[in-house]
């Protein structure tokens, strides 16, 4: 038999193995991106967690100068949490926990004296915030 006959006689079955084919390919691409956008959606989720806490802290101690229940540390470990999960998502969300590291570390010390303090932290948080939930809502 020549190659044209075979390749006749063989057409359904390799029109079905590239179907198969395909079909995996698309199916394992489809799983990666999946996964992929759970696990920044999850992580998104971490962080507003964390910025709710961090809030929470940095409001006592400026407002109730509560700092028998909540130290500087308690916002320390909070924001190094937060840095960490931000480097799990993608463009401008790592830029923003840097900014809210760097202002933690340079006005901690402030809360409870000093409004500009309290003021420059809460807009870091809230830069974070609006970074990452914008994040979240553009996944597929």
């Amino acid at each position: 038999m020549n190659m044209k006959a075979q390749l006749k006689n063989n057409l359904l079955a390799i029109i079905s193995l590239l179907v198969a084919f395909s079909a995996l390919g698309y199916n394992t691409w489809r799983n990666e991106l999946t996964e992929h956008n759970r696990n920044i959606r999850f992580a998104g989720f971490e962080i507003i967690r964390n910025l709710g806490e961090l809030e929470r802290i940095t409001y006592l101690l400026h407002f109730d100068k509560a700092v028998e229940r909540n130290t500087p540390r308690d916002g320390w470990a909070v924001v190094l949490v937060l840095r960490d999960m931000a480097a799990l998502m993608p463009q401008h969300v790592p830029e923003k926990a840097a900014v809210l590291f760097a202002v933690w570390e340079n006005n901690w010390d402030g809360l409870g004296k000093d409004d500009k303090a309290v003021a420059d932290i809460d807009n870091a948080i809230n830069g974070l915030r609006q970074e990452t939930l914008r994040v979240v809502r553009l996944l597929d």
